[in-house]
């Protein structure tokens, strides 16, 4: 799935390491914008959600930070790989450095409303066209820049829990891509140079989808969903670099390397509880970090450096890493020639 990528300009990627996470820096590129959801929010929401309560962040930085995992999340590889810090929550812009970028994702987000308390795709852009309005980015920094957009499945859980048929599934999933392909068009307008949009992970093998089989498979019904998502956005994605006349829009194939990162986390441990989260609900309606009457109604691996999965439906950091090297190491990398094709 995906278009191959030349290796042509390898080794521009080897001039600076990023200890930590086997980075290189990119030094064209100085500042993140970050659109979409839980995958890439560094605390936006507020800290009385889920993300800011323990066991997250038991990992890195050892307490609740706003990431949902027990670390970091997949826009902290991006930017060290740009060998810059993080970019600034948005919700935080007021008292930290902004030199790097802003991160306007917020968890529980789509591309349409799905939760009261995140502002959906449009409406995150519509924030960062106000901190333009503000002037504190220049035309100048954005033309150094780049935004990374995650919509990782949030509108088709919402969809599903407000009644919608499996029968109309395929036509939300056009208006969905539809949309996206909007928010993408419309960021590149604002001025920024560079766009990576991810593709939808595969939804079946999330623990929430494979705990009915003990989590031994991933539900092959569920990724229907997702394929039949990251084709539209393939066909959208060439679109909108051939309307550009250059290739602004990068699709990260987040679908295989999750399949890939899987695959290696099960051969290399031997066991098959690659799909089972470190940090489940005691039942299917309890979730990790809840309590009740001073109980918890969740339980926590001994060793969450070695799970795949951190809750119901999110990769741990370790799990994370793992994503990150198969996107890093594979024969279509788009983590190269893609990327400076138009420089």
């Amino acid at each position: 799935m995906g278009n191959q990528l030349h290796l042509t300009y390898f080794f521009l990627l080897l001039s600076f390491i990023i200890t930590g996470f086997g980075a290189y820096a990119h030094p064209d590129f100085t500042k993140l914008f970050v659109f979409g959801d839980s995958y890439v929010d560094t605390g936006n929401l507020e800290k009385t959600s889920q993300p800011w309560k323990e066991p997250y962040g038991i990992t890195y930085p050892g307490k609740p930070a706003g990431h949902f995992s027990d670390g970091r999340v997949f826009s902290e590889f991006i930017a060290a790989w740009m060998g810059i810090k993080p970019p600034t929550p948005y919700r935080c812009r007021r008292w930290r450095p902004i030199e790097h970028g802003m991160n306007f994702a917020y968890g529980g987000s789509g591309v349409f409303d799905t939760e009261p308390s995140a502002p959906n795709m449009s409406a995150q852009i519509d924030l960062f066209e106000q901190v333009l309005e503000e002037k504190l980015y220049t035309q100048d920094d954005l033309k150094d820049s780049i935004a990374l957009v995650a919509n990782s499945g949030n509108d088709y859980a919402a969809y599903i829990h407000n009644g919608g048929s499996l029968q109309g599934m395929p036509d939300f999933i056009i208006s969905v891509v539809t949309q996206l392909r909007s928010n993408l068009q419309r960021i590149h307008n604002l001025g920024v140079k560079k766009l990576v949009v991810m593709e939808i992970q595969p939804l079946g093998c999330l623990p929430g989808f494979t705990m009915p089989d003990s989590y031994e498979k991933c539900n092959d019904t569920v990724n229907l969903v997702a394929t039949s998502h990251n084709v539209l956005l393939t066909v959208a994605v060439d679109e909108l670099n051939l309307e550009s006349g250059e290739s602004a829009f990068v699709r990260l194939p987040m679908y295989d390397a999750f399949m890939s990162a899987i695959k290696k986390h099960e051969d290399e441990t031997g066991t098959s509880d690659t799909l089972r989260p470190c940090c489940p609900g005691i039942t299917s309606n309890n979730y990790c970090g809840q309590v009740e009457d001073g109980e918890k109604k969740y339980s926590v691996c001994t060793d969450p450096t070695s799970a795949f999965f951190w809750d119901w439906v999110h990769p741990t950091q370790a799990g994370w890493q793992a994503v990150y090297s198969v996107l890093r190491s594979s024969t279509a990398n788009p983590f190269q020639m893609e990327f400076w094709g138009s420089f």
